[in-house]
C-alpha cells in the first residue's frame, strides 16, 4: 500500500497484486477461502468490480471484492471523521510578577479557569527581575495562591520549577 500525497491510501488493485494466493471476501462479504489470484480476478472482473488488497499482515494476505472508487471515497470519509473527532490540547501561558496588585491576580486566576474549563492546559510563568532572584518564596506564594484559586478545576502536572530568573507549573484540567 502506498500514500497519495493527498494523504489517501492507494492500495493494491486488480493485476497489482503480486502475490500467488490470497485468502478471498466476495463482493457480499462472505470468506470464500484461501484461492488463486488468477481466479480472484477473474471473479472480480466478472462481476465489474475490482480485486483489493485489505490486509497483507498474515500468510495469505486478504483480498476483497468491491468497487474501488466507494472503497476509496469511504476510506476518506472515515479520515476525515477521525480527524473531526481529535481534540487538539493548547498550552495557555499566563505571566505573572511577585508584586501584582490582588485585583490583576484575580483576572489572571479566572482566565486561568476559563481555560482549564475548555479543556486547554495552563503554563503559569512567573517571572523575577533584579534583587527578585533573591526573593522566590514570595513568587513561589504568588503562584500557590493561583493553584489555590483553580484547585477546583485543576491539579499540577509537575510541582512549580524554578527555572533561572522564572517560576514555572504547567495545571491540567481534572
Amino acid at each position: 500500500m502506498t500514500k497519495l500525497s493527498g494523504g489517501v491510501i492507494n492500495a493494491q488493485i486488480n493485476e497489482n497484486i503480486t502475490y500467488q494466493q490470497i485468502r478471498l471476501i466476495n463482493e457480499n462479504g462472505e470468506m470464500v477461502g484461501i484461492v488463486k489470484t488468477k481466479d480472484a480476478l477473474a471473479m472480480a472482473y466478472e462481476s465489474d468490480l475490482d480485486l483489493v488488497l485489505i490486509s497483507c499482515d498474515s500468510e495469505y494476505p486478504v483480498c476483497k471484492i468491491l468497487d474501488y472508487g466507494k472503497y476509496k471515497y469511504a476510506m476518506q470519509k472515515k479520515k476525515i471523521e477521525a480527524k473531526k473527532q481529535q481534540k487538539t490540547i493548547d498550552i495557555k501561558e499566563i505571566q505573572l510578577r511577585p508584586s501584582i496588585g490582588d485585583n490583576d491576580l484575580n483576572v489572571k486566576c479566572r482566565a486561568a479557569e476559563r481555560f482549564l474549563k475548555s479543556g486547554d492546559k495552563v503554563k503559569l510563568v512567573l517571572r523575577l527581575r533584579g534583587r527578585e532572584t533573591g526573593k522566590q518564596e514570595l513568587g513561589l506564594s504568588v503562584i500557590n495562591k493561583v493553584i489555590d484559586f483553580v484547585s477546583e478545576y485543576a491539579k499540577e502536572e509537575s510541582a512549580p520549577k524554578v527555572d533561572g530568573q522564572s517560576i514555572i507549573v504547567i495545571l491540567v484540567a481534572k
